[in-house]
């Protein structure tokens, strides 16, 4: 298996993800997949209006201030599924004893979160 099939981040109707002494992880509820579903909704929106804004010639401080908050729902949303991989699949991994390639793995997506 790779990293990926063994995290709990698996959807639920991908089959159930296992974890490398093979016990199931726990998959997002739904109640976590919707929130962050009618996150990126709000987002969206906020991308139309940054296109709209284009096309009808707004002024350049009104357009980045609203590029910034775009970016700021994005980095929330970011942190939040980055919290729930840590707080589950790397605790999970770390408590089994065999947690330093998924800590490895947090590090180079923190890596990226970052630039």
């Amino acid at each position: 298996m790779n990293e990926r099939e063994d995290c709990c981040c698996s959807a639920p109707d991908e089959g159930l993800a296992m974890q490398p002494d093979k016990s199931p992880a726990a998959p997002r509820t739904l109640e976590e997949k919707q929130r962050i579903i009618n996150r990126l909704k709000r987002v969206e929106g906020q991308i139309r209006g940054l296109q709209k804004m284009i096309e009808d010639d707004r002024y350049c401080v009104d357009i980045l201030i609203q590029l910034s908050a775009a970016q700021a729902a994005l980095k929330k949303i970011g942190f939040s599924v980055l919290e729930r991989h840590a707080k589950s699949c790397v605790a999970k991994a770390i408590e089994e004893g065999h947690g330093s390639d998924q800590i490895n793995e947090l590090l180079k997506v923190l890596q990226q979160f970052y630039k």
